[in-house]
């Protein structure tokens, strides 16, 4: 993914230069504040019932998951992985199986 790899090559940059780099220097509070704030702005936009606004802050909450994934030394694909595991699982069924272990 083409994304994933600026995201790491980002790491070497200066935060004065990147965005993300600045995101990387601040360190995981900022991006998890990030998150945060991306998220609460998707569920207005939902709210809104505002379709294009839905994308645009959606495209910006899954963009700062990858930035913590890329952060935590993660990659995209890991979630591809488990979301691909639980297709085909009932909701009920794989939150029973998070509960037991």
């Amino acid at each position: 993914m083409q994304l994933a790899q600026v995201l790491e090559q980002r790491k070497e940059q200066s935060g004065d230069k990147s965005y993300v780099a600045s995101l990387y220097e601040k360190g995981l509070n900022s991006i998890l504040k990030k998150i945060g704030e991306e998220a609460t702005e998707v569920v207005i936009a939902a709210k809104d019932g505002d379709a294009q606004q839905i994308i645009y802050e959606t495209a910006d909450l899954w963009f700062h998951c990858m930035v913590l994934l890329a952060q935590q030394g993660l990659h995209p694909n890991d979630v591809l992985d488990e979301l691909h595991r639980r297709f085909g699982l009932s909701g009920l069924d794989e939150k029973a199986q998070r509960e037991q272990k």
